[in-house]
């Protein structure tokens, strides 16, 4: 199991281990694995389908509307500030463009711990792999950042413990 800075209590680590040595008889990835959810503040431990992390736990993709996407590849291709603003509120309209960057600050002002679309994107990818290349299977576990708190909720990815090893010296 991962180490953790608040580490679980035995009664949540035991339903943790429980879910891990589930997940080791999973033959292939599908929507009813397995997402562990650590609020610190109430030691509380939510199992989520993975199907569901984005409804219980929805990414800010702020960052990802389609006028500020555009207007990053815009500054890319070499326009300047000022002509890829005018390009993006002709392609979308000058409302569309503000109202994109005041739910861009709104976010960055209220803090998304850090849970971005490219984090919950990331964890679905590192989750999958494993079972495409048959090996042994982490569980994720995020630990969520107090409410109040700038700082970012945590993934930790739980492992199984290797097997003891015996000593066959007589």
């Amino acid at each position: 199991m991962a180490e953790l800075q608040a580490p679980l209590t035995p009664r949540l680590q035991a339903r943790a281990d429980q879910l891990l040595a589930q997940l080791q008889h999973e033959g292939h990835w599908h929507g009813d694995l397995p997402v562990l959810l650590l609020d610190r503040c109430w030691l509380r431990l939510q199992e989520v389908p993975v199907r569901r992390l984005a409804q219980v736990l929805p990414p800010d993709t702020s960052a990802d509307a389609p006028e500020l996407v555009r207007f990053r590849q815009l500054r890319r291709d070499g326009l300047s500030q000022l002509d890829a603003q005018d390009q993006c509120w002709r392609e979308f309209g000058r409302r569309a463009c503000a109202a994109a960057l005041q739910r861009f600050w709104r976010m960055q002002e209220q803090g998304n711990h850090g849970w971005t679309l490219a984090a919950y994107l990331e964890l679905l990818s590192s989750y999958r792999r494993p079972f495409e290349q048959r090996g042994t299977k982490p569980l994720p576990l995020l630990v969520l950042a107090r409410a109040d708190s700038p700082d970012p909720h945590r993934l930790h990815w739980c492992w199984p413990q290797p097997p003891a090893m015996r000593h066959t010296c007589p």
